[in-house]
């Protein structure tokens, strides 16, 4: 469900050096414009599926590309061939159905089956693939192998763009060769938020990087702390400053070359402190909308010299545009359908803009010599689960599994979610479901280990040199040491 045809950003730190980011995001296509779509008869909103859909180009090789770049400034040795032969294995003789692709094919299936060359990689025999069983792709392992052996510039100024583009244009994707060819990643600074624990990293727009550290920047000015993590006091707060950084989300995060403040102003303390100030304990403030579903991975890895990269990937939807194209095995993206159609709008769609960006990768280095790498997916609970590992494990002291498997709560949509009530795992106590209907929170009750929640991950080291990690019981992920 989530391959290279989408965008990515990564976080990376050295011990001694400055913190970096890099911004792998695909702009619209330069034939990506409203009129384009205007003509084709869509006036109102960009489809989620489909060639259409598949306006954007897919940064994440271009990322790739740069961490394995900085890799070998540090003195890394492992050869691409060897970077890609797993995945080019899995590709190629196959891997288990997970439940959670089971069930997502499964749900999906009537949206996704007329999308160009799905069924034949997703649908083999026509049918959704149980789990458990094999599930092979064979022309994403030759994709691979074409990488591993030509170097991932080949994805948009090679022999593969050539036939990238090709298929897209048969899908009818406005996505051509010279938009790969006019590609490149870059290294961006990150934002940082000064905690009373340290600084805290994420990525400045077009992500929503911004939000994550705006919640645990009000967290920290309302005595989080003192809060049971599992209690209503605790959940209330986390929720209503979530909507703090959602109304300044959504009023400014767009493309940055269009933006017109600074958004690490944000983060200025009175800035923050400003915005903690306007939570009422007591009673839930107004609601509107979310930004919707996605289709992620985060991954985390920090080694013995305390190295660390948090890095994030995303096709945005489940799978994507859903179009799978014929010749490399690729599921294309529609991360540009969160552009607007609407002239004047803050996220306008125009030639060679880059989409709004829900992938926010994070990272902390604290005043007492731990360092922490973690994330996860799931859209607008991105930030969500974020400020949940980060206080449940950095304040109250938690182990990373333990606060990654502790019941959750979400506020707004993901996973094809069309309420934007607020979602609570059924683990957590009735008075606490109770207290937060009496608030004026619109409360539903999910399962006790809910997808809907996200797949989060989490990697600390101590600075003793000593690490812990911890996945998601939700998901598919794990935790491995080396």
């Amino acid at each position: 469900m989530n391959s290279i045809g989408g965008d990515s950003f990564w976080l990376v730190h050295v011990p001694g050096r400055d913190v970096r980011g890099i911004d792998a995001c695909g702009a619209a296509a330069q034939a990506a414009s409203i009129g384009w779509y205007r003509e084709r008869g869509i006036a109102t909103a960009i489809p989620f599926r489909g060639g259409v859909a598949a306006n954007t180009v897919a940064g994440t090789i271009s990322g790739w590309a740069l961490a394995c770049e900085a890799a070998r400034e540090m003195g890394g040795r492992l050869p691409l061939s060897r970077l890609l032969a797993d995945a080019i294995h899995h590709a190629q003789a196959g891997s288990p159905v997970t439940r959670s692709q089971h069930v997502n094919t499964a749900t999906r299936r009537a949206e996704l089956a007329p999308q160009p060359g799905f069924a034949g990689v997703f649908l083999p025999g026509g049918q959704v693939p149980a789990t458990g069983a094999r599930f092979v792709q064979p022309r994403l392992g030759a994709t691979l192998a074409r990488l591993a052996a030509a170097g991932l510039d080949d994805f948009y100024r090679g022999e593969l763009a050539r036939a990238l583009a090709a298929d897209l244009a048969a899908a009818g994707s406005p996505v051509g060769l010279a938009d790969l060819a006019a590609h490149r990643a870059q290294w961006r600074a990150p934002l940082v938020l000064e905690h009373s624990l340290g600084r805290v990293y994420n990525m400045p727009p077009p992500t929503q990087g911004l939000v994550s550290l705006l919640i645990l920047g009000q967290l920290d000015r309302l005595g989080i702390e003192r809060l049971d993590p599992l209690g209503a006091d605790y959940v209330h707060a986390c929720v209503e400053a979530v909507k703090g950084a959602f109304r300044i989300r959504d009023r400014y995060i767009t493309d940055p070359a269009h933006m017109t403040v600074d958004p690490q102003s944000f983060l200025a303390p009175g800035q923050v402190s400003a915005l903690a100030a306007k939570i009422d304990p007591g009673r839930a403030a107004p609601w509107g909308a979310g930004k919707g579903p996605a289709d992620t991975i985060w991954m985390g890895v920090i080694d013995g010299a305390g190295r660390a990269v948090s890095m994030i990937q995303s096709v945005y939807h489940e799978f994507g545009s859903g179009v799978v194209l014929g010749s490399t095995g690729v599921c294309w993206q529609n991360r540009g359908c969160s552009f607007s159609l609407r002239e004047g709008a803050l996220n306008a769609l125009a030639p060679r803009r880059k989409p709004f960006h829900t992938l926010n990768p994070a990272m902390a280095l604290l005043s007492d010599g731990r360092t922490m790498v973690y994330g996860n997916m799931g859209g607008d609970g991105q930030p969500q689960t974020q400020s949940a590992v980060f206080t449940r494990t950095l304040v109250h002291g938690m182990n990373p599994a333990a606060a990654i498997a502790a019941p959750r709560w979400l506020l707004g949509r993901t996973w094809g979610q069309a309420t934007e009530s607020l979602k609570l795992e059924g683990r957590f106590a009735p008075e606490v479901v109770a207290d937060l209907r009496a608030r004026g929170h619109e409360v539903d009750v999910l399962g006790d280990f809910d997808e809907t929640m996200g797949h989060a991950g989490c990697v600390l080291r101590h600075a003793d040199g000593n690490l812990e990690g911890g996945s998601d019981p939700r998901s598919d992920g794990g935790v491995a040491a080396f």
